[in-house]
């Protein structure tokens, strides 16, 4: 047990400078190049997705105002007093 904890952590301890090494050689570099272009995208993308949020921005204004209108208008309609003394008006055949 012990042997295996010593092997693990002399692996560890052998592993980090030799990451950073690595990392610090043109190969690592040029991996961390091509993953930043990666995250970059086309530009056209980015102009699309930005339409696309301000599209859905738009449509949740509209959405939550079409809410409150809606809201009130049930408000209106529950509080309304009825006239005393009239009936609505019956279904005709």
């Amino acid at each position: 047990m012990a042997l295996v904890l010593v092997l693990v952590v002399l692996l560890v301890a052998l592993l980090i400078p030799l990451t950073a090494v690595v990392l610090d050689s043109q190969v690592g570099r040029a991996i961390a190049a091509r993953l930043e272009r990666s995250k970059e995208g086309d530009p056209s993308l980015s102009n699309r997705v930005a339409l696309l949020e301000g599209e859905i921005e738009r449509l949740t204004n509209t959405l939550d105002r079409l809410d409150e209108e809606t809201a009130f208008l049930h408000r209106l309609l529950e509080e309304k007093p009825a006239p005393e003394g009239v009936l609505p008006p019956g279904k005709r055949s």
